[in-house]
């Protein structure tokens, strides 16, 4: 297979943006605002402050390592898979929009413009999970995460639409200065904090998460370490300052944070899939961070930001190591695999590092990030220090148990060789969590820039080693020692973990999805059969459910004094004569049963209605409608020329035939939807004409520029200039009809 091209280059663009981000930082950040639909105040705006430098220094960084090991293990999927090396196009490509979405998401300061990043990590994660897309797991999985996401996704727009209602603006700054509490914000907080929670993959929207691991490897790292979880954290750190003005939201993060670190930390406890493992230790890792936005303070903030640069040096690492270990193995579970510190020394040590940085050893960033994190919970009282140790013992256990049952003990399966694509990565990643935990300053100024975004005030963040006996320190020994104890006792530790697990599936969030999906599959697939039965039964498909909700707007809305009737004058005593002649005849189309009676009466409607136009001062529409009606008259008939000579509700006699049973109800179910339909419209159109609306209309614009578009007939103009677009569109379609009738006509199929 020729060398992956494609993801080089990936990569390699993702180091130039890491470059470009840093130096970005360094200098003092920038912003940049441009205005995207000024009717409805949208911008495009974007400010590369702490938060976004964060975050983008994460995705582009760890995104530079992931895409390099991924030139490697692709290339061996492919082969394994008996796949052509031009499938790596359907890869790269979303691999690297899913980096630029992220830099998007972490630097825009429109809350629309979030919606539609926010959206964008969303559709490259279903077709990245989705890769291997004749697996029908696969293909589950990316429906999963897309529907999940994306539905969820909806809540932060209408939060969005709520805050502009109140507050005028769109703009995430603007809003933060404005908003005051209230039921409003508390509301779009809460919408806020569903979306981001959601796409953080955090109780009880946890479960799709651990499906997800459907998708290769490099997927894997990049959307748990960098991008698609860390956008929900991202979201919440963006406008922790908006939710902050409610405390019954923070609570609600605290709680759906302790939530998700236990739930996670214990199914991962019993997870066999080296990949479970991990995937179940990402959703109790971001509860985490989850948890110190629901404590929030400058203290909180800073841990928050800590964590998640730790948290991603560690865990893209780890995703690596399992998955050279399953290239190597052909295992890709614990139970299958062992010993293979003697086989893979480098990588051994090199996840464990990884693994120490995750459960917060010394000497590793991810100390400091326990040390942060402890220093915040003490500060919130002495149940949440208490629910802090439990979280850290959890993290060590889980964490110990996959490294120890992966490179110790017996070897259970040889290794074949592999690219060195497939372990420098993890080494880099390593080194650089070692560096982290020596110099602790060069992740703690970036985490104070993002902690004084989130916190809306400066923040210092300043970890060290201390040895005495501050609180922090015996947080960390008791953690150590409890998890320790909790890795050891594997007859306790197992049963509990197992026991979680069946419940989860017996009556979890998993299964409710399912069944849910399952029954909108049945309720679509009876609406479908029903609709497409016969054409009247899909028109009423469309009009039945919009006199539906008309009628329940108009039960919602006030609409005293929203019908008038007005006085009959003038030419109006020629109008009335004339739609009553129109109804006359349109009852007669529906009641006549002779075909040239239908084709009469409904040209009766027609004509009728087109000396209404020219009664009201309206030629051209007068002259259109004589056009058409005339047309639709001519061809009819020609039609009704070519079908049996029998009538509809005549046998061969000629006589009038008796409906049957069904057939009699189903004529009602059609004399009910047309009423349903017909009053629904009666009732909108005349509430538009008694009380029309105060706005200018665009009828004068429309004249005033007619000279500049060199034409004297408004109406031409408009067709071929003002709307030339559109026109083109409309006479597209008809000349694909149009050659469409061409081609069956010249062979014979029409008929």
């Amino acid at each position: 297979m020729p060398p992956d091209w494609p993801g080089w280059a990936s990569a390699g663009l993702a180091l130039i943006g890491f470059g470009w981000c840093l130096w970005t930082w360094l200098h003092g950040g920038g912003a940049f605002t441009v205005s995207w639909v000024p009717s409805l105040d949208l911008q495009l705006s974007f400010d590369f402050d702490g938060l976004a430098a964060l975050y983008s220094l994460l995705a582009c960084g760890v995104g530079a390592l992931v895409f390099w090991y991924g030139t490697g293990y692709l290339t061996l999927h492919l082969r394994h898979q008996n796949r052509p090396a031009r499938e790596r196009w359907r890869f790269w490509p979303w691999m690297l929009l899913f980096a630029v979405s992220m830099v998007g998401l972490a630097s825009t300061q429109d809350l629309v413009l979030l919606f539609v990043f926010f959206d964008v990590t969303a559709i490259c994660s279903y077709f990245l999970i989705g890769f291997d897309r004749d697996e029908a797991k696969a293909r589950r999985a990316a429906l999963m995460a897309l529907l999940i996401t994306v539905a969820t996704a909806v809540a932060l727009l209408i939060a969005a639409v709520l805050l502009y209602a109140s507050y005028g603006t769109f703009s995430i700054p603007e809003l933060l200065e404005r908003v005051e509490p209230g039921t409003t914000t508390t509301v779009a907080a809460v919408l806020l904090a569903v979306a981001a929670l959601t796409k953080s993959a955090q109780v009880p929207l946890h479960f799709w998460l651990p499906k997800a691991m459907a998708a290769p490897t490099p997927v894997s790292a990049y959307l748990h370490s960098a991008a698609m979880v860390a956008a929900g954290v991202l979201v919440l750190g963006r406008v922790h300052p908006l939710l902050a003005r409610s405390e019954a939201v923070l609570t609600g993060l605290l709680v759906v944070g302790l939530a998700s670190v236990v739930v996670g930390g214990v199914l991962a406890l019993g997870q066999d899939v080296l990949k479970q493992v991990l995937a179940y230790s990402t959703i109790s890792q971001y509860g985490y961070i989850v948890m110190l936005y629901g404590i929030g303070g400058g203290t909180a903030a800073g841990a928050a930001a800590f964590y998640v640069l730790a948290h991603g040096l560690a865990k893209s690492a780890l995703f690596m190591t399992a998955g050279a270990v399953t290239t190597a193995t052909g295992e890709d579970r614990l139970s299958h695999l062992g010993g293979l510190a003697r086989r893979r020394p480098l990588l051994a040590v090199a996840a464990a590092i990884a693994a120490a940085n995750l459960a917060g050893l010394p000497l590793t960033a991810g100390f400091f990030k326990d040390e942060l994190f402890f220093e915040a919970a003490a500060e919130a009282g002495p149940v949440w220090a208490a629910a802090a140790v439990l979280a850290a013992a959890l993290t060590l256990a889980y964490i110990g148990r996959f490294w120890l049952l992966l490179f110790l003990g017996p070897t259970r399966t040889e290794p074949s060789a592999t690219p060195v694509s497939l372990t420098a990565p993890v080494v880099v990643l390593a080194a650089l969590g070692v560096l982290g935990g020596l110099v602790p300053q060069l992740l703690s100024g970036l985490a104070a820039d993002a902690a004084a975004v989130t916190n809306g005030a400066p923040v210092s963040v300043s970890p060290a080693y201390h040895l005495d006996a501050r609180p922090a320190n015996l947080m960390a020994l008791c953690a150590w020692t409890l998890g320790a104890a909790i890795l050891a006792a594997s007859r306790l530790r197992n049963p509990v973990s197992r026991a979680v697990a069946r419940a989860g599936e017996r009556a979890g969030p998993l299964r409710g999805y399912t069944r849910g999906l399952r029954a909108l599959a049945r309720l679509s697939g009876a609406v479908h059969q029903r609709e497409v039965r016969d054409f009247r039964s899909s028109i009423a498909a469309v009009l039945v459910p919009a006199g539906a909700l008309t009628a329940l707007a108009f039960a919602v809305t006030p609409t005293v004094g929203q019908y008038a009737v007005g006085v009959v004058r003038g030419v109006d005593w020629l109008v009335l004569p004339l739609l009553g002649l129109v109804i006359i005849a349109a009852l007669a189309t529906a009641r006549v049963g002779a075909r040239v009676g239908m084709v009469v009466a409904l040209s009766v409607v027609g004509f009728a209605l087109a000396t209404v136009y020219a009664l009201i001062a309206a030629p051209d529409i007068a002259l259109v409608a004589v056009l058409v009606e005339t047309m639709i008259t001519l061809i009819f008939i020609a039609a009704f020329n070519r079908l049996p000579r029998s009538a509809p509700g005549r046998d061969g006699t000629g006589k009038v035939a008796v409906l049957p049973r069904g057939e009699r109800d189903h004529h009602r179910r059609n004399v009910f939807a047309g009423c349903v339909a017909g009053l629904a419209a009666f009732a909108t159109v005349w509430g538009f004409l008694s009380a029309p609306t105060s706005a200018p209309g665009v009828a004068g614009e429309y004249v005033a520029r007619t000279p500049s578009a060199h034409g004297e007939d408004v109406v031409t103009v408009i067709i071929t200039d003002f709307r030339g677009l559109d026109t083109l569109g409309e006479i597209t379609v008809l000349l694909i009809a149009a050659v469409g009738v061409a081609t069956l006509l010249r062979r014979g199929r029409l008929w």
